[in-house]
Order: structure tokens, then sequence, then C-alpha cells
């Protein structure tokens, strides 16, 4: 799995984590029964993964949209203004180290055939892959949507095998050790020490969770009084 493969998975695993088990805190500390936290905490993994997985592909489709529509652009000055075409990529290699000549020779090469023109400037001019566009909407929303569920389903767990007062203590148990390691993961990407990285992610998660829990507290006091 590629860096920026891994970093989205444990992020994505983080967000679904940390809502889910700040949302079971605070329904829980509402004092309401068993059943109830347990729908509720399956709701918010469902919830929050579809619309995880909604927001991934409207982001990548329309970046794919926007790609597409500047290499559209591309390709009808590649058409109407050859030329100039060329003098920008002769540019842009030049400005990579390429001597005029080299770049001269290279970027004629380059526009005796329209598609590797079109191909070279959308790589070089616009910072486009035009094979790839951004990636595949769908890969990104299904992908969203595991990783989010993978980390929603952590402090839900607990309350299908913990019927009583002790469900709460489990899952708060469970999401502390999914939010140590995800910190211990995040470690890998920004080289501080693991034992550090993966307690500030733990302190972090209870924080959230805990306030959430004070709040659902105070409310479900509220309401029943």
């Amino acid at each position: 799995m590629g860096g920026n493969a891994l970093r989205a998975a444990v992020l994505g695993a983080n967000d679904g984590l940390c809502s889910n088990l700040s949302l079971v805190m605070g329904v829980a500390g509402a004092i309401v029964d068993h059943r109830t936290v347990l729908l509720t905490g399956l709701a918010g993994l469902l919830a929050g993964a579809c619309s995880m997985a909604l927001g991934e592909w409207v982001s990548v489709t329309s970046a794919r949209e926007l790609a597409q529509r500047e290499v559209r652009i591309e390709k009808r000055e590649v058409e109407e203004n050859p030329n100039e075409e060329r003098e920008e990529l002769q540019l842009i290699y030049e400005s990579k180290g390429l001597t005029q000549r080299e770049a001269g020779e290279l970027s004629n090469a380059l526009m005796k055939d329209e598609r590797t023109a079109l191909d070279a400037l959308s790589r070089e001019e616009l910072g486009i892959d035009p094979q790839e566009l951004g990636g595949s909407p769908w890969t990104a929303a299904i992908t969203s949507f595991l990783l989010f569920a993978v980390g929603a389903v952590v402090p839900v767990i607990p309350f299908l095998f913990v019927k009583d007062h002790r469900a709460p203590v489990a899952s708060v148990a469970a999401g502390g050790v999914g939010l140590f390691v995800i910190g211990a993961a995040i470690s890998l990407f920004t080289g501080r020490n693991v034992l550090w990285s993966g307690t500030r992610q733990l302190l972090l998660g209870f924080a959230a969770a805990g306030a959430t829990y004070a709040i659902g507290r105070a409310i479900g006091v509220a309401v029943t009084g």
C-alpha cells in the first residue's frame, strides 16, 4: 500500500473511531437503555460512512470534471496554436535544466503527434495525468465507506456482547486501544515517538468522548428530571 493510501486509511479509520466513540458516549451519558445505545452506534456508523463516501465521490468527481475541462481547453489550444504550445513546452523543459537546444528538440518531437503533445502539456503545464484524472470516484467512495466503518465499529462492538452498565466502560476501553493504535500509526508519517503520538491521540479522543458524555448526562438529567 502506498504512502498516500496508507495515510488515507489511518485518517479515515480515525475519523470513524473518534466520531462514533463520542456519539456512543454522549448517548450513554444520557442514561438510556443498552439497546438504544447500540442502535445509535450502528446508526452513527452507517450515517457517517455514507456521508464520507458521498463526500469523497462528489470531491473526486468534481476534480475529474475540472481536470477534463482543462484538458479539453489544452487540446483546443494545441489544435489552434501549436507553435505557442511548443514554445511553452520548450520553456518548461528549459526551467527543468535542459539546454535551449535540447528543450527545443524535445518539444519539437513531442508536437509532431497531437496525442503525445496533449499528454505532455497536460502533465507538464497542468500537472494532470490525462489517463487517471485524479482516480475513480467509486473507488474513493467505497474505500472511504469501509475505512470509516472500520474505525466506527470499534466502540460499538462491546455493546453486542456486554448487556449491563459495563458496556460503556468496555466501549471506552476498546476505543482507547483503537485510538492509541491509530496514534502510533500516525507516527509513521510524522516521525514522532510512537508512545508520544499514541498517547496524544488517546487523550484527544478521550477528551472528545468525555465532553459528549458530560453533555449527554446533563441533557439526560434535564429531560428525565
